[in-house]
């Protein structure tokens, strides 16, 4: 692992070969929300579609917990992959909504998956994919893990507040998956960043913890269950982010906008996807989107759009993506990855 470069808050930028991307999987719950039946909340569906882009989202039924949706993720996932369960030696599961307080969530998918290996949680938000990814593929580089499962999996329907008109619409539950090994000298992490910013931490926050198995009524909510955001502050730190971050890597990798061929960014609003495309030159046919279907997934939202590019026969071999996921920390994840 090799230092590259120096973002400016001065978390290094360093490169990762040898490890690959074997296979994806992900995972939707069945019931749509649409803005139109948000509008029984008071919420105004033209204006969630104008200011965010988003659509639909997906919640998760009652009884089904982040957890469950983890599980069926990583299933396809496997399915797809041709490796033994038996195989698996790792499991990083990120979410900011755990089934409970304790245990790891990771270990009820071990569990439900027959597996037997290491499995925690990693809680970054909606950086914790990449961050995942991150410490994942050092454990197969160094060889203490030969077949590592990363997943990224939310039911965000929890934890915010439905009475919250700004906030409540923005939000979907998803899982997403992929499985990580050894690769050739040629594959891998070309460059990452990922870094924090604490002093911030208060822009998007929920003082309460554990999703469990349904949202508490009105009457019923605890102080600080619902997560509270300052919508404004973290949408002008993310369209900043995005762009500065990106060509940080790029840098590091000796590569340009125009040479990478997938941008899986984090979908969290359409505009800041919009703002990363026209200040980073991208075509926005080679920029994943499902944010207007599935809303923002937090660690779910890069691994499910990754997903949908492999399954669709969009990547192939050799091919050059930036992965970014970036959220509450204030915490970002960015990796230039040679499929």
């Amino acid at each position: 692992m090799n230092d590259a470069a120096t973002t400016a808050g001065g978390t290094p930028v360093r490169s990762l070969m040898g490890v690959q991307i074997v296979a994806t999987g992900s995972f939707l719950p069945e019931r749509v929300v649409t803005n139109q039946d948000l509008g029984a909340l008071g919420c105004d569906p033209e204006w969630i579609e104008q200011r965010t882009g988003i659509r639909e989202r997906r919640h998760a039924l009652p009884g089904v917990r982040t957890s469950d949706l983890a599980t069926e993720a990583a299933r396809r996932c496997l399915r797809g992959s041709g490796v033994d369960p038996a195989e698996i030696d790792l499991l990083v599961l990120a979410t900011c909504t755990p089934d409970r307080l304790m245990p790891a969530t990771a270990t009820s998918v071990q569990h439900q998956l027959g597996l037997a290996c290491p499995a925690f949680d990693l809680s970054a938000v909606c950086a914790g994919f990449t961050y995942a990814l991150a410490t994942a593929m050092q454990f197969v580089a160094t060889g203490s893990s030969r077949c590592a499962l990363v997943i990224g999996a939310d039911v965000l329907s929890r934890i915010t507040d439905p009475r919250d008109k700004k906030t409540y619409p923005l939000f979907g539950d998803g899982a997403g998956a992929v499985l990580l090994a050894p690769g050739s000298a040629e594959q891998g992490a070309l460059a990452f960043s990922w870094g924090a910013d604490g002093a911030n931490a208060d822009l998007l926050c929920r003082p309460a913890s554990a999703a469990g198995f349904s949202a508490p009524d009105e009457s019923g909510a605890p102080e600080g269950w619902y997560l509270r955001m300052d919508g404004r502050a973290v949408f002008k730190w993310a369209v900043r982010l995005v762009e500065d971050n990106s060509l940080q890597v790029l840098r590091a990798a000796g590569l340009e906008p125009s040479q990478i061929d997938w941008w899986v960014l984090h979908q969290a609003n359409l505009r800041i996807l919009d703002a990363a495309a026209e200040a980073l030159g991208i075509d926005r046919q080679r920029m994943a989107l499902h944010i207007d279907r599935y809303g923002n997934t937090s660690a779910a939202s890069v691994p499910i759009a990754l997903d949908e590019l492999v399954r669709s026969g969009c990547v192939r071999r050799g091919q050059r993506l930036v992965l970014a996921g970036f959220g509450a920390g204030l915490a970002w994840g960015t990796l230039a990855w040679r499929w």
